[in-house]
């Protein structure tokens, strides 16, 4: 079943307004956008409409979190990691102040409102700030833990989310923690590193490849800094075949992080679906996917050529 990451952002965000009494929420003229304005009508001193001012949402959130608040900044991906860049690492990082990002839209899900609106650098450039955890949910229950996890961590955090709906991936109430990921499939063969978005056409992926007699396991790498390099590390042992997906560039995201990992520690074939150097562009999200390969076909493509490539390391 697909739900909205939007209804259980807001549901995550009233949960915990009760739990902090100190959390405060700011939007640049989103609210209505991001079905926030329930929020409001709760929590109507709680809630800041900065209008069309990233920027300032930005640093305001960095002025508040230093003196007690805990803000949660809520908005477009592209417009509040890669427009408000500066503020983020100068105002926010560099004196890790306690404020939460929470990035919807992002990616080349977001469909027709084409390249402008697609972020496909957030993960890349959010996991390089020094004291950012960054999160990445692959679904609304998912969505719910990762929220959670934010607040319980006194310092600055990211979390991507996908625009609309997401096809169930948990059932039950999860924990996620900094540093987390679960194995969705246990395989012997090849390991698919997924986040996001791209976790359901992993999972897909992997059930077709069993049919070929190809045994995939499945992560869920829904932290992505800090990364849990243990897991990964056993299943690059288990494996020696690792395939990334994910619904960002290929270079600095998800890919990125995997193949630093396992290049300096346990160097193994690694194989990158993601968006391959170039902007997106207007199309559903659908048409875009297959476009541009976010595909369960060509991760099983890729893990096949991983596969073939550790068999001819082992001859």
């Amino acid at each position: 079943m697909k739900r909205s990451f939007r209804a259980v952002l807001l549901e995550a965000l009233n949960r915990n307004a009760e739990n902090y009494p100190n959390l405060v929420v700011l939007n640049a003229d989103s609210a209505r956008a991001l079905s926030l304005t329930k929020f409001t009508a709760t929590y109507p001193d709680r809630m800041y409409g900065m209008g069309i001012s990233e920027a300032d949402m930005l640093s305001t959130a960095a002025g508040m979190a230093a003196t007690g608040l805990i803000p949660v900044v809520v908005g477009f991906s592209m417009f509040v990691s890669e427009k408000p860049f500066e503020q983020i690492r100068q105002s926010i990082a560099y004196p890790n102040l306690n404020v939460k990002i929470i990035a919807t839209h992002s990616g080349l899900c977001v469909g027709q409102d084409g390249a402008t609106h697609q972020a496909l650098e957030d993960i890349a450039i959010m996991r390089m700030l020094p004291n950012f955890k960054v999160f990445v949910s692959a679904d609304v229950t998912e969505t719910k833990s990762i929220v959670d996890a934010m607040m319980k961590y006194d310092g600055p955090a990211y979390l991507r989310l996908g625009r609309d709906m997401a096809e169930d991936i948990y059932f039950e109430d999860k924990v996620s923690i900094p540093g987390g990921a679960d194995v969705l499939l246990d395989g012997k063969d090849v390991t698919i590193a997924a986040c996001g978005m791209m976790v359901e056409p992993a999972l897909k992926a992997a059930r077709a490849l069993e049919e070929e007699g190809i045994s995939a396991a499945v992560l869920n790498v829904y932290s992505i800094k800090p990364m849990n390099d243990k897991l990964l590390l056993e299943y690059a042992s288990k494996t020696s075949a690792i395939v990334t997906a994910e619904d960002h560039m290929k270079a600095g995201g998800l890919g990125g992080a995997v193949a630093e990992l396992i290049g300096q520690d346990h160097p193994v074939p690694i194989r990158r679906v993601g968006v391959n150097d170039r902007f997106g562009e207007s199309g559903s999200q659908e048409e875009l996917y297959l476009k541009y390969g976010l595909t369960a076909e060509r991760i099983m493509e890729e893990a096949r050529i991983a596969i073939s490539a550790k068999r001819q390391i082992v001859s």
